[in-house]
């Protein structure tokens, strides 16, 4: 499976001329991996470009400090919204070619293969049910994600219904083989798929959450679905832990527990373990898991250990999700979560509560908190880039921006401005941010606050761009809007 951890300074803004057009409608301990930092970057297979989440490349994308400025940009107009992040893969066989192709999928679960320079569409795929539910609330913000066998063959999507399909890249086709496509949820009406898909080895990981209102009756779930087959190979709840299946919602005593977070799962190197975090809910750290991070091991999602915050319970009573970021791998034996309060938690990975696995469930535990970037509420997934001997974090939200360094264990400010954003992306040497109430992307040298350039853009909610292969991608529109419509530009080297 090749999919590496690929690890990873002025000049004046800089505007960029809009061509507007139409898509054709035809048809170790050590929480990293080993950086590769040569070579160019011909594909974004996933959220995060990585199983792990980093979100941060050292290797070449073709777009650079001295021709950012000069690209061109092509705002495309879909019947969908992407109010999540694209894929890309250079070379790819479709439709009986050979092409650059980007690949979204819009809030009613329409999947969207795009040339990645014109914005012609290949293909589109539309999942049955769709016509029941455009324009209402029942949406999804799952990013897909490509197959990692060298041919990518597929790629996984989902859909409102709380299905994950398997296409064929070539045509967009379903694939009903075997358990394809598979039903990751009892009751898509209230367990929503929101997170982006991963993937470990032989199997896709989806995870569900809840809808806008906390309505319930739903409970956060992690799924295991073997690539090949569709069979479901592992479920854990974080609700009901003690059940090993999909369970319907109203036979669990307990509501929420939301996993809500753009990254979802993150699975650890190695691929024996992953880590999620979760929303609101009661907390026992046995069965019952609200505002908590769990580390499940691979391949049978068992609890090796936990972690919730001593104030837990408030959190829960006052609709502050710890999860409402995934856990960010830093390194040096260290996790970050942020939630809704506004606060970073730094972890210790090898004793998340500050004790070894094992033992009494207890409350606690980080070795260092601090503010979120604007003290408000995170949503976004940090990008976590490492550079020669130097970690360094980059982290939006609806407020400010800031980078910090990872020394001795601890995160140190290194700068902040006021500019909110979602999930930074760290690409070719260059920070990416896009600013989410105004539209375009904020592009950074690593050690500055201030903006070297300004790619143009609309409006947005947790879209967030990709850099890749000559490509600055980046999808636009709320999916809260019910709209059957939206944009995403491409950006293109000259």
């Amino acid at each position: 499976m090749d999919l590496r951890r690929l690890a990873c300074l002025s000049l004046l803004p800089l505007v960029l001329a809009v061509v507007h057009v139409t898509a054709d409608s035809g048809a170790t301990t050590e929480a990293t991996t080993s950086a590769v930092t040569s070579g160019a970057l011909t594909e974004w297979p996933e959220f995060g470009l990585d199983p792990q989440r980093s979100d941060a490349t050292g290797a070449s994308t073709g777009i650079t400090a001295a021709n950012v400025g000069k690209l061109r940009d092509r705002r495309v107009t879909l019947p969908g919204t992407i109010d999540s992040s694209p894929i890309y893969l250079a070379g790819a066989h479709v439709r009986g070619g050979t092409h650059d192709v980007a690949i979204v999928t819009s809030s009613y679960g329409r999947t969207f293969a795009l040339d990645a320079t014109t914005g012609k569409r290949f293909w589109t795929y539309t999942p049955p049910g769709y016509s029941s539910w455009v324009g209402t609330p029942q949406i999804t913000n799952t990013s897909p994600l490509l197959d990692p066998d060298l041919a990518h063959r597929y790629v996984y999507t989902a859909s409102p219904d709380g299905r994950v399909h398997k296409l064929l890249l070539a045509s967009g086709k379903e694939v009903h083989t075997g358990g394809w496509p598979v039903t990751v949820t009892k009751d898509p009406t209230k367990e929503k798929m929101g997170s982006a898909l991963n993937v470990d080895g032989p199997d896709v990981i989806a995870t569900t959450s809840g809808y806008i209102g906390d309505a319930p009756v739903y409970q956060g779930h992690v799924v295991l679905i073997d690539r090949e087959s569709g069979k479901i190979a592992a479920v854990f709840n974080m609700l009901c832990a003690d059940r090993h299946t999909i369970i319907v919602p109203t036979s669990c005593a307990q509501s929420d527990s939301a996993i809500l977070s753009r990254g979802g799962a993150v699975v650890e190197p190695g691929g024996k373990r992953l880590l999620v975090d979760t929303g609101n809910a009661t907390w026992d750290g046995r069965r019952y898991f609200g505002d908590s991070v769990l580390e499940l091991t691979v391949p049978g999602l068992h609890l090796r250990q936990s972690y919730a915050p001593k104030n837990q319970a408030e959190l829960n009573s006052n609709d502050l999700d710890l999860g409402s970021s995934a856990p960010a791998l830093l390194g040096e034996n260290r996790v970050l979560v942020a939630g809704k309060d506004g606060v970073m938690r730094v972890l210790d990975l090898t004793r998340l509560d500050g004790h070894a696995p094992s033992g009494k469930p207890r409350l606690g535990g980080e070795v260092q908190t601090l503010e979120t970037p604007g003290d408000t509420q995170l949503f976004t997934a940090p990008a976590v880039w490492h550079h020669g001997k130097e970690t360094t974090v980059f982290v939006a939200d609806f407020s400010a921006t800031a980078a910090y360094a990872l020394r001795g264990g601890r995160l140190h400010k290194l700068w902040q401005n006021a500019t909110p954003g979602t999930s930074p992306i760290v690409a070719g040497g260059l920070v990416y941010v896009y600013e989410p109430s105004q539209g375009g992307i904020e592009v950074y040298r690593p050690g500055s606050s201030k903006p070297m350039a300004a790619l143009p853009g609309s409006p947005g909610h947790w879209n967030s761009p990709i850099v890749v292969d000559g490509h600055v991608i980046e999808p636009e529109g709320d999916a809260n809007e019910h709209s059957g419509s939206g944009t995403i530009d491409l950006f293109t080297a000259p």
